[in-house]
């Protein structure tokens, strides 16, 4: 595809991948997309749902981090406490009493806050810039949105005043200002297809005027179902700016129809390029 020869890096087209002028505002995932500060995240929910799920006497330590990875994974870009609903389930079909979703949430929230810690602690205290904790190219991506005039929002599965904190040390409030959206205490009250619909709603736009970005299937699925143009950010979160595509995402995003699936935002002029330029 001719397009694809502006793109240094790794680029994937989707067979009807077509550019859209009319293009004029952004969905954005928050975790993986944009930030890094949460990597390494399902090293914290995977062994604690190994530590705490009845086992079965026929199955191995791998065959179980195998099973919850993939539970946690389907779920990744919902409300996290979307995979405490579904790990309570799992110990319920095993004969367990579980404890409440919201109980395994805050355990997990408590050891990923132990893992992450002294990554927020070294941008507050300025040893590293928030550049540091951003995805490859994210920031000129940015840059290149706002430059074009188009609207911004952020929307996270992670709690909201944890999105809001550390959007502010990463520097990116200025890109999205009150467009920032995370899980709230009722769950019930927030998610990604939410967001989008009090978007279109709010800004009187149609569909297909809507852009979404991101690494997990939820944002990318309902950027789909309401006739949005999709890329899915395949990153390599633990090796950030390696240019390769994690594998799992890359299959997910392409399974769930997003039109242009990338490693990073090292090409984000050619990017803009294709998106809006028929």
């Amino acid at each position: 595809m001719h397009v694809a020869t502006a793109f240094r890096g790794r680029v994937e087209f989707a067979p009807g991948f077509a550019p859209r002028p009319e293009l004029s505002h952004v969905l954005f995932d928050f975790d993986g997309t944009l930030s890094l500060l949460r990597e390494g995240w399902p090293d914290v929910m995977v062994p604690l749902f190994m530590e705490l799920l009845p086992r079965r006497d026929d199955e191995t330590d791998a065959q179980v981090r195998r099973f919850m990875t993939e539970d946690i994974m389907r779920l990744n870009g919902k409300q996290t406490i979307y995979q405490m609903i579904q790990f309570a389930e799992r110990v319920r079909e095993r004969g367990g009493q579980p404890q409440s979703p919201l109980a395994y949430k805050r355990e997990y929230l408590r050891r990923l806050d132990q893992r992450i810690q002294h990554r927020l602690d070294s941008l507050r205290s300025g040893r590293q810039s928030p550049d540091d904790w951003l995805v490859h190219g994210a920031r000129a991506f940015l840059e290149a949105l706002q430059q074009r005039g188009l609207t911004l929002y952020l929307a996270s599965g992670t709690d909201e005043p944890y999105v809001r904190e550390e959007a502010a040390l990463l520097d990116l409030t200025r890109y999205f200002g009150r467009h920032i959206y995370g899980a709230l205490e009722n769950y019930r009250q927030f998610s990604k297809h939410l967001v989008i619909e009090r978007l279109l709603r709010d800004n009187h736009i149609r569909g297909h005027q809507l852009l979404g970005v991101g690494d997990g299937y939820v944002e990318i699925q309902n950027t789909k179902d309401v006739g949005g143009l999709a890329v899915g950010v395949a990153s390599d979160e633990a090796h950030n700016g390696s240019g390769r595509m994690d594998p799992w995402k890359r299959q997910r995003l392409l399974g769930v129809g997003a039109d242009i699936v990338i490693p990073d935002f090292r090409d984000a002029t050619a990017l803009i390029q294709c998106l809006w330029t028929p």
